[in-house]
């Protein structure tokens, strides 16, 4: 690992015994499965990187699966999957329902090169899957992805989503996501979008908004297809010869 990265883990958790050793091992992990994948990050490699004994892997996450494991979600206050139930209420507003799913969604981008190693492992994880990528999926996409569609449908009055549902579930989250993945073209191309905490709540406002519309240009294409189509009036008179 680079001299940077090193000195980011030690900038974030300074050496100490008990949470803050935990939160070494979390960050230097975090670093290394990143740029090297599961495979080839060995313990001792983590240990040496975090400044601690080996052992304290065992004693704070049980094996090198259970600290990759917490590397998904811990660093980024959460896992995708954990905050459903805050916008899943079938009482809630549509609009506020995106609201919360939004800032949820981008919070983490408040964390500035934590928030890009998490990116760089879930990519990584998706190109050459662990046992872990299932759990990932079914709670931190399948999860949030049946969510949304389940708003959208009380908006459109559906009892289960259709084809068109789903193609526009997809659209909603992929604002939030392509703002992860595009985290570094932002940065160059209009840095001030993200470079403070009140800027990246902003984002949360325009795509909440960005989302609403994209909700109610589907309510209207559904009022169009189902307007039955008018009949011209038969003309009177005798037909040309």
């Amino acid at each position: 690992m680079s001299a940077p990265a090193l000195q980011a883990i030690s900038a974030r958790a300074p050496r100490s015994d008990g949470v803050e050793a935990r939160q070494r091992l979390l960050y230097a992990a975090l670093a290394l499965f990143a740029a090297n994948g599961y495979a080839k990050t060995s313990t001792r490699e983590i240990a040496r990187a975090a400044d601690v004994n080996i052992s304290a892997i065992s004693y704070y996450f049980g094996d090198k699966a259970g600290l990759y494991a917490a590397t998904f979600g811990e660093p980024m206050g959460g896992n995708a999957g954990d905050f459903v139930s805050l916008y899943d209420a079938p009482d809630l507003p549509m609009e506020e329902a995106l609201r919360i799913f939004f800032t949820r969604m981008v919070e983490p981008l408040k964390q500035g090169e934590i928030v890009r190693q998490c990116i760089q492992l879930h990519m990584r994880e998706m190109l050459e899957p662990t046992s872990q990528w299932a759990k990932e999926f079914e709670r931190d996409i399948k999860a949030p992805h049946i969510a949304i569609a389940g708003v959208l449908c009380r908006r459109l009055g559906l009892a289960r989503p259709d084809d068109d549902v789903h193609r526009l579930t997809f659209a909603i989250t992929g604002l939030a996501v392509q703002l992860f993945v595009s985290q570094d073209l932002v940065d160059a191309i209009r840095p001030s979008l993200l470079n403070t905490p009140k800027n990246v709540d902003t984002w949360a406002q325009r795509l909440t908004g960005y989302a609403v519309a994209l909700v109610e240009a589907e309510v209207l294409r559904r009022k169009a297809i189902a307007k039955p189509t008018a009949v011209p009036a038969a003309r009177s008179g005798r037909k040309k010869i």
